[in-house]
């Protein structure tokens, strides 16, 4: 497995005034800070702990470790200020943002990643979770957020581009099917209309199993409007990615665009890494292969 991790700044890599506004909105200032492995970005992801014995989960980035990174930061900051109080989401404290800086300040969640390949509990505290969200995010609390059409428009182009230019090493029982995955691409991305906030980005690391058995999901910069059933397709595309079995989870509107996110993942991987994001393109292709079994199984019986 390549682990999706980037290469992280830490608390005291922030400058000094980034630092100081983080501690207004907690109202004390941040005595211990814990770097949290995994998830792509460059940036912070602390837990920490003020002088009055308050713990948060601060992320901050900016430009110089990756231009699209604090473009995705401040995408967040809009979707999780929506998010209910009562959804299984941190809480949004508070966000700095100094047009360079930009620092997101959430609630700390008492919880770890849940186990991969999927346990029966686990995943069924994530489905419990999912259908919780759609519950609460539907109709969207941002009516003119973008959609996961618009969203996914060109993630959902991969097989074209890989027929258009097929690598080198494409599975050879791929080459007549080609015609046909661009054709089902095209109808995942045509299925995606409906009015509830999805998260877009359902893997097991964009999620904290808590003592409770709740799950809880983090990580919204992928954030947009669309069907419910996405978001479950997509915690079975991870299932599948891990080694499991998804026969009664993944909805039927669920199969084209797990096959669609096939050819993305396949695709990208083909691209040079971005700036602090060095296992990003492996980790991509790791996923693409290890979906093709079961897509296999889906198109040649």
């Amino acid at each position: 497995m390549i682990p999706a991790v980037g290469v992280r700044i830490g608390w005291l890599d922030l400058p000094s005034h980034v630092q100081e506004a983080v501690a207004e909105i907690l109202g004390s200032p941040v005595l211990e800070a814990e770097s949290q492995s995994g998830g792509f970005s460059p940036g912070t992801a602390d837990r920490v702990v003020t002088a009055s014995g308050d713990r948060a989960f601060v992320k901050a980035v900016s430009p110089d470790q990756n231009p699209v990174s604090a473009g995705m930061a401040r995408e967040e900051a809009v979707v999780a200020a929506a998010l209910p109080r009562d959804a299984p989401a941190p809480t949004l404290l508070g966000t700095v943002d100094d047009g360079h800086w930009i620092a997101l300040v959430f609630e700390d969640v008492d919880g770890r990643h849940p186990r991969t390949p999927w346990v029966e509990a686990e995943l069924d505290a994530a489905v419990r979770g999912l259908t919780k969200l759609a519950h609460r995010l539907t109709p969207s609390p941002l009516p003119g957020l973008t959609t996961a059409s618009q969203r996914l428009a060109r993630d959902f182009d991969g097989w074209s581009r890989i027929a258009a230019d097929p690598p080198a090493d494409l599975e050879p029982w791929l080459i007549p099917h080609l015609d046909e995955l661009v054709t089902r691409s095209t109808r995942a991305l045509d299925s995606l209309s409906g009015d509830t906030l999805v998260h877009c980005d359902v893997r097991a690391d964009n999620m904290l199993y808590t003592p409770a058995g709740e799950m809880v999901f983090v990580d919204w910069p992928w954030g947009c409007n669309g069907p419910a059933w996405l978001d479950i397709s997509l915690l079975a595309m991870n299932v599948l990615v891990h080694g499991g079995d998804v026969d009664d989870l993944l909805p039927a509107e669920g199969v084209d665009v797990v096959i669609a996110f096939t050819g993305y993942l396949l695709d990208r991987s083909r691209d040079a890494p971005p700036p602090g994001l060095p296992t990003v393109r492996a980790f991509q292709r790791w996923q693409g292969d290890a979906l093709l079994p079961w897509m296999r199984s889906r198109l040649t019986g």
